[in-house]
């Protein structure tokens, strides 16, 4: 039984499951998704489901409230918020 990639979460665990849950609940309430962001596979390309720039800000932002981090610079681009797993990893940087 194949299973779409884009919308089928993964059985992969993430390092953090508290950051993979801040990252999906932000995701949830800023990300204008077209789909469930808890039921997004955390490899999914989150811009092919809906995220804009806009909506990812407000998602960074979010992350940070929730978390009490900041993203830094060097990170603040497209791919680092393309996916929910690249999202945790940074959010796993982040100071």
């Amino acid at each position: 039984m194949d299973q779409d990639q884009q919308t089928c979460a993964t059985a992969v665990a993430l390092a953090d499951p508290t950051t993979e849950h801040a990252v999906r609940r932000a995701l949830a309430d800023h990300g204008h998704l077209s789909v469930d962001a808890w039921d997004v596979a955390s490899i999914a390309d989150l811009y092919a489901l809906g995220l804009t720039s806009h909506a990812t800000v407000n998602v960074m932002l979010a992350v940070e409230d929730e978390l009490d981090v900041e993203f830094p610079d060097s990170v603040l681009n497209r791919s680092t918020f393309a996916t929910v797993e690249s999202i945790v990893h940074a959010a796993g940087t982040a100071s």
